[in-house]
């Protein structure tokens, strides 16, 4: 016979206990679209500590609607490899054009990077950065609900080596650093260099060239980094995507093991 209560204290013990084994980690990533996904994924095979804070209840980013909700993606061929290594299913559709399913595409790749011993915690919003003698120490959460309705309520901060912003288009902890701190970033102005119009070829490749420390210990990584950058959208090709998130995860890895 269930009980209520027990129901109750079971999911309440049980995420209470995951949220404070996570309050220390080697990687916290801001936002659980594709290049967040795959950043985990190859963080967490590494045996690395990683946690993704999403504030959607839905995981996947703009790969989960594919393009104007018909909810297909393409990728070129390096984006292919990758889906393949999650086991995520590819159809050709033309050389160097690759079609997959938006949701196939999410729920494996969440799935593997949990598995690997990556976690994700959805309906969480990071409002701030832990900023100690111009390092970037970890991050500042609240509910999501409770940025929704507009409260003041007091946040929790959780502690990284490093954090990795994969917020896609709006590159909120960035904007939120700059607005706070009187800081220089690691791009060419020192500021934020912002996203520019629709490009896909060139969207693609800067994607991937711009996956790197934009300040110190904090990465961006997807469009945060083409809109850290000052590089195109591409819309809903998501192979630069992948290999943003793969990349990123490389350049955290050799950092933490020098």
């Amino acid at each position: 016979m269930l009980d209520d209560i027990t129901v109750s204290r079971a999911i309440i013990e049980t995420y209470t206990k995951k949220l404070l084994d996570s309050l220390e980690m080697d990687v916290a990533i801001a936002g659980a679209g594709p290049a967040g996904l795959c950043a985990a994924y190859y963080l967490a095979q590494a045996g690395r500590k990683v946690a993704i804070w999403e504030r959607k209840l839905s995981l996947g980013g703009g790969m989960w609607g594919g393009g104007m909700m018909f909810n297909e993606i393409v990728v070129g061929s390096e984006g292919r490899t990758i889906l393949e290594e999650f086991g995520v299913r590819t159809i050709e559709y033309r050389d160097g054009y690759h079609t997959a399913d938006a949701v196939e595409a999410v729920t494996t790749m969440a799935s593997k990077a949990m598995h690997a011993g990556a976690r994700i915690f959805n309906l969480v919003s990071v409002e701030d950065l832990m900023v100690v003698n111009e390092q970037v120490e970890g991050l500042v959460l609240n509910w999501s609900a409770v940025e929704m309705a507009g409260l003041h309520v007091d946040p929790v901060t959780v502690r990284a080596k490093f954090v990795v912003e994969a917020t896609g288009h709006p590159l909120e902890l960035l904007e939120t650093l700059v607005k706070k701190n009187n800081v220089r970033l690691f791009t060419p102005s020192g500021g934020i260099e912002g996203e520019r119009s629709m490009h896909a070829e060139i969207g693609e490749r800067t994607v991937v060239e711009n996956t790197k420390e934009v300040y110190h210990n904090l990465y961006v990584a997807g469009m945060a980094a083409n809109a850290a950058f000052g590089a195109p959208r591409m819309g809903p090709i998501f192979g630069g995507m992948l290999q943003s998130g793969r990349k990123v995860a490389d350049l955290i890895l050799e950092r933490l093991s020098s």
